[in-house]
């Protein structure tokens, strides 16, 4: 299934640019029977239904032309991704600088009982995720401990 992402990834990301909008991922799965295609999709200035309409119209010609599936039908969905899709790339981290956003870890930090992180995003390196929380301290949180880092919706 890999092998259809990975055909269709030029072509979405062409069409993308060509728009204004940044491909935020892609996914190919089996729901209700039935195949998917689904193009995640972000723009500054938010996504609307009509950007996805948009966008899945512009992207019905090339695709259908390229053929990823090799003639396995398929169902193309274009969506936003979502309040609360967990950070995948370093981009997704990049986005949300500024932002507050959780951080669920696998085992507390040494010396704490804590597994969950609440704080505005201040950068991701390679060697980790900084947050400063709302008592003013900043965490560091090395990437391998975090076991999910999105953003943090409040109620």
């Amino acid at each position: 299934m890999n092998g259809v992402i990975e055909k269709s990834r030029p072509v979405i990301e062409k069409v993308l640019s060509d728009m204004g909008y940044e491909l935020v991922d892609i996914e190919y799965k089996t729901m209700y029977g039935d195949k998917h295609l689904i193009v995640y999709i972000a723009s500054e200035n938010g996504v609307s239904l009509d950007d996805c309409e948009a966008v899945s119209n512009a992207l019905d010609g090339p695709l259908d032309a390229l053929d990823p599936t090799s003639s396995v039908p398929y169902c193309l969905d274009v969506s936003s991704p979502g309040l609360d899709r967990p950070f995948k790339t370093q981009r997704d981290f990049e986005r949300n600088y500024g932002e507050k956003v959780e951080v669920k870890l696998f085992a507390p930090l040494a010396g704490t009982k804590q597994k969950l992180y609440v704080g505005v995003l201040v950068s991701r390196t390679e060697n980790g995720i900084e947050i400063e929380t709302e008592d003013g301290n900043t965490v560091t949180i090395e990437n391998s401990l975090a076991a999910l880092v999105r953003p943090y919706i409040e109620f």
